[in-house]
């Protein structure tokens, strides 16, 4: 697993990078704030009901949560179910809001 930090993500976010974000919290916290990831809770991901991003199984996928907690547990799930370049945003969405606002 690799890890990426809240400010080198916005920096590719705003660069105009294509990338495959998912976000491991749950729809109530998605509703919330969210920086346009997929919605597809830490929950689905344990059940291996991964079907919504099994064709990013040999992309980048940079998964984020709340705090990098259950993102880097999806991140070390989606590694035994495949995923081969998977990436934690450290700190989540608390450090976001720290650095950024919504």
């Amino acid at each position: 697993m690799n890890t990426i930090t809240v400010e080198e993500l916005k920096a590719r976010i705003d660069a105009g990078e294509q990338l495959h974000l998912v976000d491991v919290r749950e729809p109530n916290e998605h509703e919330e704030f969210n920086i346009g990831g997929i919605l597809h809770p830490l929950g689905n991901i344990k059940a291996m009901d991964t079907e919504a991003i099994d064709a990013l199984k040999d992309q980048e996928v940079i998964f984020y949560c709340r705090s990098g907690n259950r993102s880097g547990q999806a991140c070390m799930f989606a590694e035994t179910m495949g995923f081969t370049n998977v990436v934690n945003v450290v700190g989540g969405m608390l450090a976001w809001r720290e650095k950024f606002g919504e």
